[in-house]
């Protein structure tokens, strides 16, 4: 099978929010990529920058307070912080798209499904008539699998379930055949027969159109039923990036592995769930040393005193954690074989 080139590249992001207590950093020096036809997750309780970056890449950021302060977000070469607003307008929708958290609240209620789908299509496909736009809209519905798709045009967004509604939302997202759709809690607002229902979905159209997609969730149960490699954002920062299976079998920034143990399993009887002691801190309160340091158990004196930087572990696998510095795992050796 031939290498995928990489479609869209993040380099050293910082996007930062102007408040009366000063500057803030969201996402903090954020370096990702995704490759055509790719399934990405990143990862993170709430409040880590997730959405932030996914904003920051639709350029989407509310300005003010909100800033893309430095860094690169390049899509096939070119660098979409640099494009003007009228620029940005060509892409969204039409080269990159996204589905957000809440259906209802991106769909106007005051408009049909078929208004708002018919819409989408007209701002990028300019030379099309009302016939071709009308047919690519219902040919869409019917792609995400919803019944009687020209009647649904008709259709208000609060006439429909909430599966609906997220399925009109993916429908609208790809209706313009866009080589990277941006999926920020697709299945957040849903229970869970539909929220399996809009995955494998998801999971076929990524097959049949060759879409990238950044999947954005604090469910680990959907990266591991959806996404190829995996992101762990914590506090602004990538704290370990790796494939699918090197994260769940071999998880090795103490964060993830909180992450991973705090997940019930049914194959084996707990008498409590674990969880991760602590919380997220405040944006922009730790200016030195490790950003989980006050929540590891494995912390110590060096990691409150230095920004840890992701170390390469393995082909495919970076980790920011001291534990990983070559360093310091042979102080470790020499103290375990002396004591």
């Amino acid at each position: 099978m031939a290498e995928r080139e990489i479609i869209l590249e993040v380099k050293d992001l910082q996007t930062s929010f102007f408040t009366d207590d000063g500057v803030i950093p969201s996402v903090d020096h954020v370096d990702f990529h995704v490759k055509e036809g790719e399934i990405l997750g990143i990862v993170g309780e709430s409040g880590c920058g997730k959405s932030v970056t996914s904003l920051s890449i639709m350029g989407l950021v509310p300005s003010p307070p909100g800033k893309i302060t430095s860094g690169q977000i390049l899509f096939k070469g070119k660098d979409l912080t640099k494009f003007s607003e009228k620029e940005m307008r060509k892409v969204r929708g039409n080269d990159v798209a996204m589905i957000f958290q809440e259906p209802m609240t991106s769909l106007n209620p005051l408009f049909t499904i078929g208004n708002q789908l018919v819409e989408a299509i007209t701002l990028h496909k300019k030379d099309w008539n009302k016939k071709q736009v009308k047919a690519r809209a219902v040919e869409m519905l019917r792609l995400v699998g919803l019944p009687r798709a020209e009647e649904l045009m008709k259709d208000y967004p609060h006439q429909l379930s909430g599966g609906m509604r997220q399925r009109v939302m993916i429908a609208m997202a790809l209706v313009c055949d866009p080589k990277v759709l941006i999926a920020d809690e697709p299945t957040t607002a849903l229970d869970v027969t539909i929220q399996a229902q809009i995955l494998k979905l998801m999971r076929e159209l990524n097959e049949r159109l060759k879409t990238a997609v950044i999947m954005i969730t604090h469910d680990l149960g959907v990266v591991a039923e959806t996404c190829e490699r995996v992101v762990v954002m914590y506090a602004g920062k990538v704290v370990e990036e790796g494939t699918v299976d090197a994260i769940f079998r071999n998880p090795q920034h103490p964060y993830t592995k909180g992450l991973i143990a705090s997940v019930p399993d049914m194959r084996h009887k707990k008498q409590r769930l674990y969880s991760i002691p602590g919380n997220v801190p405040k944006p922009g309160t730790i200016k030195n040393g490790c950003r989980f340091a006050a929540r590891c158990e494995s912390v110590f004196g060096r990691c409150t005193e230095e920004n840890p930087p992701l170390y390469e572990t393995s082909a495919n696998h970076k980790t920011r954690c001291f534990l990983y510095d070559q360093k310091e795992v042979e102080v470790h050796d020499k103290t375990a074989a002396t004591s």
